[in-house]
């Protein structure tokens, strides 16, 4: 049942160069059909380490077709048979971690401990809760006479970000093979290297020809016949609201599902009872970890107007001793931002905050000292900042903090709530009762009491604009089934 090699597209052009010119469609590494190429950028180093293939509308039909004849198949697979390929995709994923680790490393700019530590690590976790799932859940069931069967949903389009690549690919491709879809993914091309060798271990895995495939490319090419695709029942997409807003327009005229996670602007609120130089301290770091280059961070942070001055003084303390550097260097907490295009971004960003008068107290525009190569931003924090501000209303995606003062804990949650986003939100408190109440008042997917984060098998998603469904454990499983429903079942 399942295969004994694997094969490795690596030619060398010049040292620390390589080529991945193809595509994975019906078990094998084919050429696009029209040849056209991407330099993947090293943000450290602000020079291309590796060139992709980018594919078009006529990669996707070839793609969904294979994925379509091999759904016929293996959507009839045993719960023990896909067990089992899940654990032979766990076992060569551990003998390749250090192969993904790498990857994202150079294409992201993690540094190595967060590299081969958390973001390599996800992957694992993400196998491992998926097959823990599959083993536990109650595929069909007697209800009054009627047999309730949940059923894989078919073919899914999976497009995921840069800024936590194989995490959110291992979080899509888990379980919708444990469902027993087949899929075709789209990684981000500014990312694309995790996902090429995470393709690599499903192939040695013996995932059968078809089940997954892969097709690299834009967004507005790829993306989107991907989304408007007849023959994709659904759209599981990670990224931004506009890039989530796209696919649901395209995947309207064929009433596909579609599963959104899309963007944060996530409260931390840190209450009167709290120590407020340790969590500030703490909620400093927390959010600048990955550069602040998660959806989930958070880059709200409010205290009370009482103690706003100790909140400043923690908060500038805290950020000085953020260590940027090179992402291969010990000691170094967070390394660049992604490319050039986002540290552009994140600038005008820095240049707003101060133009609207919030309070600059720490970092600022421009790149930290002794860093004028790669896509280095200063670690920065606004006090003082007012809701209405852009810096406190838009995700900026980066190593920039903004304090928000109030008077109690109603204003708190009301400045909270005020948001088009609802991804998570954080409480601190050294009550964990009060805690508990005030997380209760929280609009978002995930509340963090005291900077305590979830696991694989915790759902993740969110209200409002942060999107819609969940992914993660039991949840992430049900994304990929449907519901069916057998009448006169008993004579």
């Amino acid at each position: 049942m399942f295969a004994e090699f694997c094969f490795t597209q690596h030619l060398i052009l010049y040292p620390k160069m390589k080529e991945y010119l193809q595509f994975y469609i019906d078990g094998q590494w084919v050429d696009p059909v029209q040849p056209e190429t991407l330099d993947v950028i090293n943000p450290a180093t602000e020079q291309a380490f590796a060139v992709v293939s980018v594919g078009n509308k006529n990669d996707v039909d070839l793609a969904v077709k294979a994925a379509r004849n091999a759904f016929n198949h293996y959507s009839t697979w045993s719960v023990a048979q896909r067990s089992e390929l899940l654990e032979n995709v766990l076992a060569t994923y551990e003998k390749r971690i250090g192969d993904i680790g790498d990857a994202i490393m150079n294409e992201m700019g993690a540094p190595r401990y967060l590299a081969h530590g958390s973001q390599a690590v996800t992957g694992i976790n993400h196998i491992k809760s998926a097959i823990k799932s599959l083993n536990t859940f109650e595929f069909e069931r007697e209800m009054d006479g009627k047999l309730i069967r949940h059923e894989s949903i078919g073919v899914c389009g999976m497009i995921t970000p840069w800024n936590w690549p194989i995490n959110q690919i291992a979080s899509k491709v888990s379980p919708a093979l444990a469902a027993g879809c087949a899929m075709l993914l789209k990684p981000s091309e500014i990312a694309p290297i995790s996902g090429i060798v995470f393709t690599e271990i499903l192939h040695e895995a013996g995932v059968p020809a078809g089940v997954f495939n892969l097709v690299n490319g834009y967004g507005v090419t790829v993306g989107e016949a991907m989304s408007a695709h007849p023959d994709i029942d659904m759209m599981s997409f990670t990224g931004s609201a506009r890039g989530g807003i796209a696919v649901a327009k395209a995947s309207a005229d064929s009433v596909k599902r579609v599963g959104q996670e899309l963007g944060g602007k996530s409260a931390n609120i840190i209450l009167q009872d709290a120590d407020i130089a340790m969590a500030v301290d703490k909620g400093v770091h927390f959010m600048m970890n990955n550069s602040g280059q998660s959806c989930n961070a958070p880059t709200r942070m409010l205290v009370p107007n009482s103690k706003m001055d100790e909140a400043i003084a923690a908060a500038t303390n805290a950020a000085m001793n953020v260590t940027v550097g090179d992402p291969d260097k010990e000691g170094v907490e967070i390394g660049p931002v992604v490319s050039e295009a986002q540290f552009n971004k994140i600038q005008g960003l820095i240049e707003k905050g101060i133009d609207e008068k919030a309070e600059l107290i720490a970092g600022g525009m421009g790149k930290p000292d002794n860093l004028d190569k790669g896509y280095y931003v200063k670690p920065t924090v606004f006090a003082n900042v007012k809701n209405d501000m852009t810096i406190a209303r838009e995700e900026i995606f980066g190593p920039v903090l903004a304090i928000l003062g109030y008077d109690d804990e109603d204003e708190a949650v009301t400045i909270a709530n005020d948001s088009d986003y609802g991804l998570s939100a954080y409480v601190y408190s050294d009550d964990f009762e009060h805690a508990r109440r005030v997380a209760n008042r929280l609009r978002a997917g995930q509340v963090h009491i005291n900077y305590k984060t979830g696991d694989t098998d915790t759902p993740f998603g969110g209200y409002k604009q942060s999107g819609n469904g969940r992914e993660k454990g039991l949840w992430g499983l049900q994304e990929f089934l449907e519901v069916k429903a057998i009448t006169g079942y008993q004579a």
